[in-house]
């Protein structure tokens, strides 16, 4: 059985609890945030390890990036017939449409793709939040180096690879 009025006395318990204790406004234009580390802000290209594999653009749920690239052939030396690469023409990102899930950047497996802190992008029309590879790429200053390694851890394939050749020999 419950008391009439009980639900009214909690809320205003609540209201009252939250008028007496101080606000913590922050002066956001005038003072930076501080942002925890690690934080989601825009995607920054670096162009030269993208390989024009696509992956990032056939797994984004909004169909938001845009890639246009060119076959060229690289002559190598020694070899029976030149070789063909991708190169990258064309990288957008059109931010009006990105939802900022991260798919593009957990698929790609050359670390083309990185999460910046930078958040201050606004535009004052939409069509401006369409940027290139050039943009993109001016991003990736501000990428943080990644965590250290935990010693607890498990070791990386990396320096498994390398521990494996060094007994080895």
């Amino acid at each position: 059985m419950s008391i009439p009025g009980a639900g009214l006395g909690k809320g205003l318990a609540v209201t009252l609890k939250t008028l007496v204790s101080p606000s913590t406004t922050q002066q956001y234009p005038d003072v930076a945030p501080e942002l925890p580390p690690r934080s989601r802000g825009v995607i920054a290209l670096r162009e030269e390890n993208c390989t024009v594999c696509m992956l990032c653009s056939r797994e984004c749920p909004d169909w938001c990036i845009y890639i246009d690239s060119h076959k060229e052939e690289v002559v190598v030396p020694g070899a029976a017939r030149p070789r063909q690469r991708n190169v990258l023409d064309r990288f957008d990102i059109d931010f009006s449409l990105c939802m900022y899930c991260g798919i593009c950047i957990e698929v790609c497996p050359f670390d083309a793709l990185y999460w910046s802190p930078e958040f201050e992008y606004a535009e004052y029309d939409i069509r401006d939040l369409m940027h290139d590879k050039d943009r993109l790429g001016e991003w990736m200053a501000t990428v943080p180096p990644p965590p250290p390694h935990d010693p607890l851890g498990e070791p990386s394939k990396e320096e498994t690879a390398v521990a494996k050749r060094a007994s080895a020999s």
